[in-house]
């Protein structure tokens, strides 16, 4: 028997299975907190806060799920950011955005 027959639908199937697993999960946003006017401090501008919102849904998330900065303290967010820092591709001034959306503005 012919096995080059079988190959083609065996290929296929494997196509659609990597095209559906390159689908982007769902965010989850309801525990992030909405930067206000009422947020900024001395050390982080509204923009800042807004900026480091979006940069933080939009890179975290590719490796694991996104955590409410009232998640951690201040000291233990900008520990897991230095950690992180490395493992991405983001700019030292995008991770220093991320880093005060997460702080809430606190340095």
């Amino acid at each position: 028997m012919n096995n080059k027959h079988y190959l083609l639908p065996v290929l296929f199937f494997g196509m659609l299975l990597s095209f559906g697993a390159c689908k982007k999960n769902t965010v989850d946003t309801s525990g992030l907190y909405v930067p206000t006017s009422a947020d900024a401090t001395a050390s982080a501008t509204l923009q800042e806060l807004q900026e480091g919102r979006i940069l933080y849904m939009d890179n975290c998330n590719a490796c694991h799920s996104l955590y409410s900065p009232d998640s951690y303290s201040t000291a233990q967010w900008k520990s897991v950011m230095n950690s992180m820092a490395p493992k991405t591709s983001m700019s030292a001034s995008d991770i220093q955005l991320v880093t005060k959306y997460l702080c809430r503005g606190k340095q």
